[in-house]
């Protein structure tokens, strides 16, 4: 480095300092809380920024390097002796270790040096990944416990350091993160394993393909090894009862394998051996050919369970060597004899009389949280993931609800796996573009119906034991989760973050639902209602005006038969005179309409003229007059029916008595039609 370069490293370093020593100003108690922004140090930082522009450094570049070469003196002196340092240069190698504590007050000096970093790289007046460059070797110089107080910092600071100039950021947070998560163990410091994932899934984006196992490849690697013992093992995963369950000489497997199917094996079934039943039992004892057997299914020994238990977790592995007939016909029987086994431990793990273990039954119903962050992690790292597979505590392992909890989870994983190939499922996702997560192989009729039965036996069984609801809640959340994880990778993995709206579109939108929500003015006359100003209406002198016309007589009154014999005539005539096709329709529908009232109003007294009518004459006999008979020695007098001389009340009690008048045609009378009377 030129003399230039060295003396530009010195006044940065100088100005750092500075920074630090304001930082123990603001900080005299230390800790990694509060956190130090631009503002807490009044200006000191555009020292720095003054500096820089004053052209200290050739170029951007250069001053990058000397102000990285400046935090990394500080840095590395605040964490180290001097005298561990390389001569090649300030770096840390693997067998290197921090002198200083991280739990010691002196080594707030470090977590204020990474706010001051943090404060310039998003000025920036040096490389944005800096911070985790220095973070990335913090963590390799410190034991496990101490890459937990470092992810203290991170989760403090996480909003901060990744709001800004993430995309240089991210691949060194996703370095960092792997290089730990390789020196943690899944089984001691699950906690934290899930802190570190979780550091990352808040910080990465939602839609970001960096975890993403676009091509849909299984961790082959996962074997897991355990005994096999031929002499013991007789034909694992073929899923017979009979091969499984009787531990006796060969020529006797097949006389046990017959009696089977025949009948029932007289005896009781335990531990692999049959022993007899006596007798006068079996005489007692009364086939019926049903299509099923009504006897229980005997509980499948442990011993010979063991080695078609473990044999699962290949196909778990492995879930496409599935698509063989040979391999998926032995795990349709492992699977149901291991969910078998699993129900008759938990029957004899339960209390008689009891629907609840003891200690749930008398469980308060508020949990009180009062156990220590030292508790809870040494709960935590009590759990152990990883499989014993040892076939001396097989009989410990599945006795445990824990265990059988999580085998169960994973084979509801590997069901829905199989669901997911049924032509139903594939469907849904015709249009998907990665072909690598999709499969060719189409699930049979009869296997959906066994994965549907399964999966139902499965969800049963997570829902009993203690808080069991509670527990396949939480796992069939999960799940269905995870459905649409893989829907989203089989369509490519599409952005979830859309682009933001323009401002024209946002102010367009924000106008139009104002103007939907705004109270809106009363119409003058509703939609739909009729005008009524008529009643309003004062009309001319002489005439009746508002509510005076409603009150006429000839609104509520029948029409006599004679009013409609003048429109009747006007229809004739303008049937006549019509040219068009339409208007002669309009005129036949009017006169229909008339003479369809006439002959309604005639059939109540004029019934008897019914006769005279012909089809294609007219209503003529209808509105000629009748002639009513008188006493003796009188002359008869004409009078039109329903007129004064006789009552149309009258003339209906004659009709009802039985009476009839006869009827003495007479010259028509003039009638005067009144055109606009309705019925």
């Amino acid at each position: 480095m030129s003399s230039v370069g060295i003396a530009t490293v010195d006044t940065f370093t100088t100005s750092l300092k500075t920074l630090l020593e304001r930082s123990n100003e603001l900080k005299p108690k230390g800790g990694i809380e509060p956190a130090l922004t631009a503002t807490s140090f009044n200006g000191d930082v555009e020292t720095i920024t003054q500096r820089a522009e004053g052209g200290l450094a050739a170029n951007a570049q250069d001053h990058y390097a000397a102000l990285e070469t400046a935090c990394r003196n500080i840095f590395y002196n605040q964490l180290v002796r001097p005298w561990r340092i390389q001569i090649t240069g300030p770096q840390l190698t693997n067998d290197t270790q921090a002198s200083t504590s991280i739990e010691d007050t002196s080594f707030s000096q470090i977590w204020n040096l990474l706010d001051i970093v943090s404060i310039l790289s998003d000025i920036p007046l040096c490389e944005p990944g800096l911070l985790f460059w220095l973070v990335e070797e913090l963590l390799d110089s410190q034991t496990i416990d101490g890459c937990r107080i470092v992810f203290d910092y991170l989760d403090s600071r996480r909003e901060r350091l990744t709001a800004k100039h993430f995309k240089q950021k991210q691949l060194i947070i996703l370095r960092a993160c792997n290089e730990l998560l390789r020196r943690l163990s899944r089984a001691e410091d699950t906690v934290f394993c899930g802190r570190v994932f979780i550091f990352m899934f808040q910080s990465f984006p939602l839609g970001d393909r960096s975890s993403v196992n676009l091509r849909g490849e299984y961790h082959v690697e996962n074997v897991t090894v355990f005994e096999k013992n031929p002499l013991k093992d007789v034909a694992p995963m073929e899923g017979s009862v009979s091969a499984m369950e009787v531990d006796q000489a060969p020529e006797n497997v097949e006389e046990a394998s017959t009696a089977s199917k025949d009948r029932p094996v007289p005896g009781n079934v335990r531990n692999g051996s049959v022993s007899p039943q006596p007798a006068e039992n079996v005489a007692k004892t009364v086939k019926f050919d049903t299509q099923e057997d009504q006897s229980p299914e005997p509980e499948p020994d442990t011993e010979s369970l063991y080695p078609i238990f473990w044999s699962l977790q290949d196909v778990f592995s492995q879930p496409t060597r599935l698509f063989e007939t040979a391999v998926f016909e032995p795990f349709k029987s492992g699977l149901d004899l291991t969910l078998r086994k699993f129900k008759a431990v938990q029957q004899h793990q339960q209390p008689r009389g009891t629907s609840k273990p003891s200690s749930e039954a008398h469980r308060p119903l508020k949990r009180k949280r009062t156990c220590t962050d030292s508790d809870q992690r040494d709960l935590a790292s009590s759990f152990n993931p990883r499989y014993l597979t040892s076939r001396d505590l097989f009989s410990l392992e599945i006795s445990d609800l824990a265990f059988r909890r999580h085998i169960l989870v994973q084979s509801l994983i590997l069901v829905d796996f199989l669901l997911s190939l049924t032509p139903k499922a594939k469907k849904k996702l015709e249009t998907a573009s990665n072909k690598s997560v999709l499969y060719t192989y189409t699930l049979p009729e009869d296997e959906i119906q066994w994965a549907n039965n399964i999966r139902n036996d499965i969800a049963t069984y997570l829902q009993q034991g203690q808080e069991g609801k509670f527990y396949y809640r939480m796992v069939d959340t999960v799940l269905s989760r995870d459905k649409n994880w893989v829907h989203w990778k089989a369509e490519g993995c599409p952005l979830i973050k859309q682009p933001p709206i323009p401002p024209e579109s946002f102010i367009a939108s924000q106008k139009g639902a104002q103007k939907t929500s705004a109270p809106k003015r009363i119409r003058p006359t509703p939609m739909g209602s009729l005008d009524l100003s008529f009643l309003l209406n004062t009309g001319d002198e002489g005439q009746a005006h508002g509510l005076e016309i409603l009150k006429k007589t000839a609104r509520y009154t029948l029409p006599k038969v004679e009013d409609f014999k003048g429109p009747i005539m006007e229809d004739d005539f303008d049937m006549d005179m019509a040219k068009t096709e339409v208007e002669k329709e309009s005129v036949a529908v009017a006169k229909a309409s008339k003479i369809w009232r006439t002959l309604r109003l005639a059939s109540k007294n004029r019934l008897n003229l019914f006769d005279k009518l012909e089809d294609g004459v007219g209503l003529g006999p209808l509105f000629e007059t009748a002639v009513v008979k008188g006493d003796e020695g009188e002359q008869g007098r004409k009078e039109e029916v329903g007129g004064e001389g006789v009552g149309v009340a009258e003339k209906e009690n004659a009709e009802v008595n039985g009476a009839v008048m006869e009827d003495v045609p007479l010259p028509a009378a003039d009638v005067t039609a009144s055109p606009g009377k309705t019925v």
